[in-house]
């Protein structure tokens, strides 16, 4: 039984996840999650043992000074909650944390043990492949679900991938089979440009994420990042030919398959952003819908001492295909 003493009751919340390692090229699914527990203030309530579910020898603890004293930050996978105040309030339950090593079957079982105590009414994980996309377009983003009646009413993809699978599968199939709503959010990332970070990455799961579940979501500096992260490629695919070709290749490729997809839909969807975000009503500090307030809501979480540095990265070796969406024939290799 999980006890989680000093978190009250949650509205609708919905818990969303991501793990760093062979789901998150570029880091851009992890990044997208701490954006979220940075910008709304998350209080860590939960953290899972580390001994449990990592291999310290793949997944290194780090010491640290803190006023003197020599501390360990163990790799390990914590939660966090915070509230989005306005008309219509809403919890999110934050997870974030490192693929684990072993036992993934009990990992699954334990957050959504939280999951089950805390109400959650659907589950969203996050990840990011490699794959043939030009940097200079806009990413891929893919919505993909096993339930075939949420892939109907939510406008997703029912996934029909078959091969190597990492955390971000298991846990959506264990979400499946116990009955809890759950999709999965892939972003394409350009496998000639597969260093974290990756902004323009992060900015479009995050607008991906905000479409899925209606709100608004602050981005503090991100558009900028992702712009300034554009130019950046743009001036390296510059000084090589050979890439500035193969761009180009890329570009008419994607033009072309994505030509029939310019629809009105399309369009409409991004207006409907844009009109979110110009609404004085749902700016910051106006208590609109989707808006932390500045009340300290998230201040009645208990932390139990697991404090809220963030996981260590792993140390990554050469890592095989990873999963996706199966007709974007995208390559999930992390490095």
């Amino acid at each position: 039984m999980i006890e989680l003493e000093g978190v009250p009751e949650l509205i609708d919340p919905v818990m969303v996840a991501a793990f760093e390692g062979w789901n998150d090229a570029g880091d851009a699914a992890s990044t997208a999650v701490a954006h979220l527990d940075r910008e709304w203030k998350g209080e860590v309530f939960a953290a899972l043992d580390a001994e449990d579910y990592y291999d310290f020898q793949v997944n290194r603890p780090t010491v640290f000074l803190e006023n003197g004293v020599r501390k360990i930050t163990w790799p390990t996978t914590r939660l966090s909650v915070v509230r989005i105040g306005g008309e219509k309030p809403r919890d999110l339950v934050l997870v974030r944390g490192i693929e684990p090593s072993m036992r993934w079957r009990s990992f699954c079982n334990e957050l959504l043990g939280f999951a089950h105590e805390l109400g959650v009414e659907m589950v969203v994980i996050l990840g990011a492949l490699l794959g043939d996309t030009p940097h200079t377009r806009p990413v891929p983003v893919s919505g993909v679900t096993s339930d075939p009646d949420l892939a109907r009413t939510m406008d997703l993809e029912e996934t029909r991938y078959e091969g190597p699978t990492g955390i971000v599968g298991i846990l959506q199939e264990a979400c499946t089979h116990a009955g809890v709503p759950a999709v999965s959010l892939w972003a394409a990332v350009p496998h000639y440009v597969s260093q974290p970070p990756n902004p323009k990455a992060t900015l479009a799961l995050l607008n991906r994420l905000e479409d899925l579940i209606g709100l608004r979501i602050p981005l503090g500096e991100l558009p900028e990042d992702a712009r300034a992260w554009q130019l950046g490629v743009d001036q390296l695919a510059a000084e090589d030919s050979e890439v500035a070709e193969y761009v180009q290749t890329l570009e008419e490729a994607r033009d072309t398959a994505e030509l029939p997809e310019a629809s009105g839909e399309a369009i409409a969807r991004e207006f409907e952003r844009y009109l979110r975000r110009r609404d004085p009503g749902q700016g910051p500090g106006s208590g609109g819908p989707g808006v932390a307030t500045e009340s300290g809501d998230t201040s009645y979480l208990r932390d139990p001492g697991s404090g809220r540095t963030r996981p260590p990265k792993p140390e990554r070796g050469p890592e095989p295909e990873a999963e996706a969406p199966e007709e974007s024939g995208d390559s999930g290799d992390e490095d």
